[in-house]
């Protein structure tokens, strides 16, 4: 078993909820987002985030806005939509739901 690989599986799987809730916050440009990610020790790239935000927007879940940057190029700035807002909320339940599933199968193989 390729544990590395696993476990790269593992976060893709948790990318959306993160987004959302990096979101839910305040809103915030890629690599706002990236740099959450990466004090948050876990590791998103460009080629993965940009997908990630096409496929939510179209979904309806975020919206953006341009602002034009004193140190480049206009900035795209992502917040959430109302059905962003209610769909992170119920991925926070899921999670928490899980992760308590997860936790009662771990415990008892130990």
């Amino acid at each position: 078993m390729n544990i590395e690989k696993t476990a790269a599986q593992m976060r893709k799987g948790v990318l959306e909820l993160c987004i959302l809730s990096i979101l839910e916050q305040k809103e915030a440009y890629a690599s706002d987002m990236i740099s959450t990610m990466k004090d948050a020790e876990l590791i998103i790239v460009e080629g993965t985030l940009y997908p990630l935000l096409t496929r939510l927007k179209n979904e309806g879940l975020l919206d953006y806005r341009w602002q034009e940057s004193t140190s480049g190029p206009p900035r795209k700035y992502y917040t959430l939509t109302q059905l962003g807002k209610n769909t992170v909320e119920e991925l926070k339940i899921s999670w928490n739901d899980l992760v308590s599933s997860i936790n009662k199968i771990i415990e008892k193989s130990i």
